[in-house]
């Protein structure tokens, strides 16, 4: 049986992805060449993107007025690519909610005319989500961005805002890095969604990008032209040679996707179910004890990135040796937070949860 990977990404991928990838390593389907080899192109390779978008169009249940660009850069990069595409030399909201909407926003102050503090969760200590009837939104914002998922300090958005509830016309910006395909996505409330694929959907390399058509066109003159998103659209992605192998990684991504069950549910459905379920366990493992401590409140815990700190820190070397010893891997947390984080992504599962449950409560009755 393989380790059961908690890594924060670059990520677990489903072991039948991985199957898969290495049976066609040698020869895509006859082609004589392995994915990594191909023009991208060539009919084989186009073939591979063709399938790879309608599949995403159809598990994130994607409108026909959005775009989907398969780009590069990640997700830090998009924080200069979104301001370069979308703030037409004006103002931009953000919502400051931890560690990765601070990046977004010091980027930003690179290329927007103004950047807005809308509203922040520091004095929180990034522990909490600032209520949305609470955030104090520009008049005329070119768009407001948030991280609805943050991978550090384990905060998620579990409802998207509602901006034009709240008074503002401007379109909602979310880095969904670290949540992307865990559930549905509201497009009624949102103009442009990113995420680096290196944490749920497959290898680094890869950034989707699903943005409404409206938005497209009104890039500053200085965006270069493979970050500018109408360039990117109107060549389907290919302006410049794209991340074929990560395109190809996802594609498969997507249809192990689509082939999920629980219970009655399938695809996204039941992998948010899924997703719920392993969340839940791990964090009814944690509240009951005193020997452990998560932080965040409950109304917005992520489901993917669960931050916990033993009470007694001078421990943390034994647990972590002690959970290597068992096969559960990279539980370290984020150097700027310090503790444990247990990343729980679609190719987490459960048993790998209940697994890290048992050692959590083993290691609790060893040492308390």
């Amino acid at each position: 049986m393989r380790p059961y990977n908690f890594s924060a990404g670059p990520a677990a991928i489903p072991e039948a992805v991985l199957q898969r990838a290495a049976a066609e390593m040698l020869d895509w389907h006859g082609s004589g060449m392995g994915v990594m080899e191909m023009s991208h192109r060539g009919k084989e390779f186009i073939s591979i993107y063709e399938q790879a978008e309608a599949d995403l169009r159809e598990l994130l249940a994607v409108p026909p007025a959005f775009k989907i660009l398969f780009m590069q850069g990640g997700g830090l990069a998009e924080n200069a690519i979104v301001p370069l595409n979308l703030s037409r030399a004006g103002a931009v909201d953000f919502v400051i909610t931890g560690a990765w909407s601070q990046k977004s926003v010091k980027e930003a102050r690179k290329y927007a005319a103004e950047v807005h503090t809308a509203a922040s969760a520091e004095a929180s200590g990034f522990t909490s989500l600032p209520d949305p009837a609470s955030w104090q939104l520009s008049r005329g914002a070119s768009y407001v961005h948030i991280c609805s998922n943050e991978t550090i300090h384990g905060v998620e958005f579990h409802q998207l805002p509602d901006l034009r509830a709240l008074g503002s016309d401007a379109p909602l910006v979310i880095d969904c890095s670290s949540h992307i395909a865990s559930r549905p996505i509201d497009w009624s409330r949102v103009g442009l969604a990113f995420a680096g694929a290196q944490k749920n959907l497959g290898p680094a390399g890869l950034t989707l990008v699903i943005v409404r058509e409206d938005l497209l066109g009104h890039a500053l003159p200085i965006c270069p032209s493979a970050f500018n998103y109408q360039t990117v659209a109107e060549n389907q992605s290919m302006f410049n040679t794209p991340p074929t192998w990560g395109i190809y990684m996802a594609g498969l991504t997507f249809d192990w996707l689509k082939q999920q069950r629980e219970g009655d549910l399938t695809g996204l459905a039941a992998i948010e179910a899924r997703n719920s379920a392993k969340a839940q366990l791990l964090y009814d493992c944690i509240d009951p004890s005193s020997f452990y401590v998560n932080k965040v409140a409950a109304n917005c815990r992520s489901r993917m990135n669960v931050p916990f700190f033993l009470a007694d820190e001078s421990r943390n070397d034994a647990f972590l040796a002690g959970a290597k010893a068992r096969g559960l891997l990279q539980l370290k947390g984020h150097k700027s937070v310090g503790g444990m984080r247990a990343s729980l992504y679609n190719a987490m599962p459960i048993a790998g949860v209940q697994a890290l449950v048992d050692y959590l409560q083993e290691f609790e009755r060893s040492h308390a």
